[in-house]
């Protein structure tokens, strides 16, 4: 399969951006994720994945987000055995094999129409999952998730695509379909958005990016109802050795100036 073979294009097509990073960190031999499923997904793709330029360093802070969401979302499954997932803008992410929850859980991944087509190509069925097709943004597919029991959201990588007022609209509805539970996400402030604007991947796609976050409580006055739990901005100092000898000293960097350490970070809030 060629890149043209997949027509995918903008925002849709960073997924390839995620997908390649998770392959190659899981052909590592220290891999964090091991994510099996990326890798095979990859091959079967080809070249039509390959096109990206993907580095080292993208890859290992990839597979540092991916990871440390699929904690979140394992945490919360342990707690809640019936609880609900909900993976929005899932592209070809393998999280609901990575984290391979109990049959009782309730999974749901969420992506366009052309995304999940794909999906069905590269990865098996398994039990009470389900794929719906749909842009995030419109609102007639949550009356397919259940209202019975707590629910995780888990947007990975989706969120700074969308304009500000869809972000907050998306989440207005998920809380007011959904009886209690968490929302992960990767978050960037303003300036993380501006300069991830100029990360070659990303610009290759044509992506646009438009939702920035500068202060995590500020979502609190926007969508009543969200409390904050955690914001991560700090990630294993053995994961960032892994990172070549210039990633390691910008980060050192930005970890004692807060407005560059918030440029990009992983936030968990409760409802």
């Amino acid at each position: 399969m060629d890149a043209d073979g997949i027509g995918l294009s903008g925002a849709q097509e960073t997924l390839l951006i995620t997908l390649q990073a998770k392959a190659a960190e899981s052909a590592l031999p220290d891999s964090l994720l091991r994510d099996h499923f990326a890798a095979d997904a990859m091959r079967r793709l080809g070249q039509a994945a390959q096109h990206l330029d993907v580095g080292h360093d993208m890859t290992i802070g990839i597979a540092m987000r991916a990871y440390l969401l699929d904690q979140w979302t394992r945490a919360f499954v342990t707690r809640h055995p019936d609880a609900t997932v909900l993976h929005l803008g899932c592209g070809l992410d393998s999280r609901v094999f990575r984290v391979d929850p109990p049959d009782e859980v309730r999974w749901f991944d969420v992506d366009f129409p052309d995304v999940m087509t794909l999906r069905r190509t590269l990865y098996p069925d398994r039990a009470n999952y389900t794929q719906i097709a749909s842009s995030v943004t419109e609102a007639g597919w949550l009356a397919a998730i259940p209202d019975d029991a707590p629910a995780i959201v888990v947007a990975e990588g989706v969120l700074p695509y969308l304009a500000a007022e869809d972000v907050y609209d998306l989440l207005r509805r998920l809380l007011e379909r959904l009886p209690a539970g968490e929302v992960v996400f990767d978050g960037y402030s303003h300036l993380g958005i501006q300069l991830l604007r100029f990360n070659p991947a990303i610009r290759a796609t044509g992506a646009a990016l438009r939702w920035g976050i500068d202060d995590p409580r500020m979502l609190e006055r926007q969508v009543p109802g969200l409390s904050l739990l955690e914001e991560v901005s700090d990630y294993d100092p053995s994961q960032i050795e892994r990172m070549s000898a210039a990633a390691r000293i910008a980060i050192q960097i930005f970890s004692v100036m807060p407005m560059l350490q918030r440029m990009g970070r992983l936030l968990r809030y409760r409802f």
